[in-house]
């Protein structure tokens, strides 16, 4: 179980919040859960008890329907989320899209989207990642042509959380394909736009519920007014969200090599081989108490991260430095304890199978541990 005792950034009224969180799971999550890594998609129901409950986007201002809380919430519900052996895609809902439409959207498009997105009737995502642009986001090759008082948004998108379920997409695109990372706009496209089509449900190495997607846009018509901010922003825009982003990763990667650890005890504690327990071989005690140590500066960290971030002083090294840390953390963590777990950690009705599987690609998406070592190497 995840400890908040000590804590600096939390304090009664977050302990609190996150019994509800907690306990929220445990009734609309958990009992779920296996039924939708079969389904490879959650139910747009649990998008909507999640919104009654009040932990979708609690950052949103109050005149748009949200809580008006700070990111120590969002933390709690991702923190809970991921330690339940999750990896559901309100985490983007709330920790980047939102944002994002909060920060840079018109009063019209906050207006539209904002409650709906705290109440869970719309669902929504961000495609930047294409067949052939990753990392490097000035690469894309989706364009949004001016026409008059619309855009054409042709080109595609793939990895895209939430694609299966998304009803507004934030397409990252070229308005200007000579200005390189200038050109670069944020353009709203709604699902049910002519045009846009949804591509497989992609089958992934892991985080299975989570339907992740190939998107497709040919002479999709969009208003001007769709652009999200400033024509040409788009890539300031990105750079400006990342550090949370990427902290946000950090602490699903903490709290899922939490979860790791904890099962690992448990079975070592309870599994017997030589007439003795798992946990009582020195190797098995020291291999746990070095990932202990580990998790316990693991924490420390992250909360300083996460103090940085309240107070706006989190920097884009900082950030990087956190995700890169918290997942390969997570990974090695998961990876021992499903060693430690022996021929039954390779079962799939044990967790710790399910937490090595989605640790995988943690240290792939928001940026790879090797593009999170050239930023922080920058500031060297």
């Amino acid at each position: 179980m995840i400890q908040t005792d000590s804590r600096a950034p939390f304090d009664e009224e977050l302990n609190l919040f996150r019994d509800q969180v907690r306990k929220f799971y445990d009734r609309a999550l958990t009992p779920n859960l296996d039924r939708w890594e079969a389904d490879g998609i959650i139910d747009r129901q649990f998008w909507l008890a999640c919104g009654e409950a009040g932990i979708l986007c609690p950052t949103v201002p109050a005149e748009y329907g949200g809580l008006g809380l700070d990111f120590r919430y969002n933390v709690v519900i991702s923190e809970e989320l991921f330690y339940a052996g999750s990896s559901a895609g309100i985490t983007l809902q709330s920790d980047i899209v939102a944002d994002y439409i909060a920060n840079y959207g018109s009063e019209e498009q906050k207006q539209q989207w904002l409650p709906k997105m705290v109440s869970g009737e719309a669902i929504t995502a961000i495609a930047m990642t294409e067949p052939g642009a990753g990392s490097d986001l000035q690469g894309v090759r989706t364009t949004a042509r001016r026409e008059g008082n619309e855009y054409v948004v042709n080109g595609s998108k793939t990895y895209i959380t939430n694609g299966q379920n998304a009803d507004l997409i934030i397409v990252v695109a070229k308005t200007d394909p000579n200005a390189r990372s200038k050109g670069i706009s944020l353009i709203l496209v709604e699902a049910t736009r002519e045009g846009f089509k949804r591509g497989r449900n992609l089958d992934k190495i892991g985080q299975h519920s989570a339907d992740t997607s190939e998107l497709f846009f040919e002479d999709v018509r969009v208003p001007i007014t769709n652009c999200l901010g400033e024509e040409g922003k788009g890539f300031v825009y990105l750079m400006t969200q990342l550090p949370q982003e990427r902290l946000g990763i950090a602490v699903q990667a903490q709290a899922a090599a939490q979860r790791a650890f904890d099962e690992t005890v448990k079975f070592t504690k309870d599994r017997k081989a030589f007439g003795q327990t798992v946990f009582d071989f020195q190797n098995t005690r020291f291999t746990l108490g070095g990932l202990k140590a580990k998790l316990q500066a693991g924490w420390a960290h992250l909360d300083w991260a996460i103090a940085r971030h309240l107070k706006g002083e989190l920097s884009a090294a900082e950030a990087s430095a956190a995700k890169l840390f918290h997942t390969e953390l997570q990974w090695e963590i998961c990876d021992a304890g499903l060693q430690l777990h022996g021929g039954a950690g390779y079962m799939n009705e044990y967790p710790i199978a399910r937490l090595w599987r989605d640790a995988r690609v943690q240290r792939i998406y928001g940026g790879t541990s090797e593009i999170m070592k050239e930023v922080i190497a920058r500031t060297v």
